[in-house]
């Protein structure tokens, strides 16, 4: 009974001896069991070891079987030290595999085929993400705009610092109102007039991007830790230093938003029709907004306005 705590047969059989003649010297155990007193004594040495008995400091000493209660818990109590040891020193080795791994070629880079598989993967990533998610947002789309902007409430309901850098296609397509709806539920938004590609990047560890910048293909690439994913980080950080910022305006929210479309690189046209304005109404608006700004492009007046925070109540 006693084998799967450490403890063998033969020094069960003579713990169990003893449970029958507690008190009993060496002898009168030797002769219970029927074995020699030289063969039992490293057997009552083991017992004593492993606390399934304790010797009194008479002449000769006595032995005192330990209740079987107490010696089994113990019994079980070093086993279940040691199983946790074993468990501990398996998921070391099993984290210096994984940096081993980390660093072969064929490990840096995963390739993702359907749009199916994609899609797992990336909400695996998503759930996967404590701490920012970093995104490059740029048609085409796979999903939805509302299923990603659910997304991002989720995360940002989680406490994930979330930073997203809008290309002009990407709020025609989705809409300035749904962008802000981000900004406003907490997301870090900002336009930049040229967003070169898709990208998500989970908490600076792996990096989801499509095969194609302008195709929706049905294959895409994870990057782990390497210098690829560094150079996409990076990459990310100088957008987001020229990228202007989209925050809502407290005194002119249509203005706020016009400047946004200024900053993307929207024309006229495209912004009255995202505004519900006249082309002639946002013309007008426009060249006010320029010479009030100082600015020599439209680009410049959406970056010095959100700057220069033209827009803010205590300016």
């Amino acid at each position: 009974m006693l084998e799967s705590v450490g403890v063998s047969a033969e020094d069960e059989a003579a713990y169990r001896a003893l449970l029958a003649l507690p008190g009993c010297c060496l002898n009168d155990l030797a002769q219970r069991v029927g074995r020699s007193p030289g063969d039992l004594r490293p057997t009552v040495d083991r017992l004593e070891e492993l606390g399934l008995l304790t010797r009194t400091s008479d002449e000769p000493s006595r032995l005192l079987p330990t209740r079987p209660d107490v010696a089994v818990d113990a019994l079980v109590a070093v086993r279940r030290a040691e199983l946790d040891r074993v468990r501990a020193e398996a998921r070391e080795l099993l984290s210096e595999l994984r940096a081993q791994e980390q660093h072969r070629p064929d490990n840096l880079v995963e390739v993702i085929v359907g749009q199916e598989a994609i899609a797992a993967r990336f909400a695996q990533l998503l759930n996967q993400t404590k701490d920012q998610l970093l995104v490059l947002d740029r048609p085409p789309y796979a999903s939805g705009v509302e299923q990603s902007d659910t997304t991002v409430r989720g995360l940002l309901s989680a406490g994930v610092s979330v930073r997203g850098i809008y290309s002009p296609d990407s709020l025609e397509v989705g809409g300035v109102d749904e962008a802000y709806s981000a900004a406003d539920a907490g997301e870090s938004s900002r336009v930049h007039p040229q967003v070169p590609m898709k990208l998500a990047i989970f908490d600076s560890t792996a990096a989801l991007l499509p095969l194609s910048v302008d195709a929706l293909v049905d294959s895409a690439l994870v990057v782990h830790p390497c210098a690829l994913l560094d150079a996409l980080i990076e990459m990310f950080r100088l957008l987001w230093d020229q990228a202007a910022p989209m925050a809502p305006a407290v005194r002119d929210p249509l203005d706020a938003r016009l400047m946004t479309l200024l900053a993307a690189g929207f024309k006229d046209d495209a912004i009255a029709r995202q505004l519900a304005l006249s082309s002639r109404t946002v013309g007008r608006r426009v060249a006010e907004l320029m010479e009030t700004l100082g600015a020599r492009t439209r680009f410049q007046a959406g970056i010095h306005a959100q700057r220069r925070q033209l827009l803010d109540p205590d300016s």
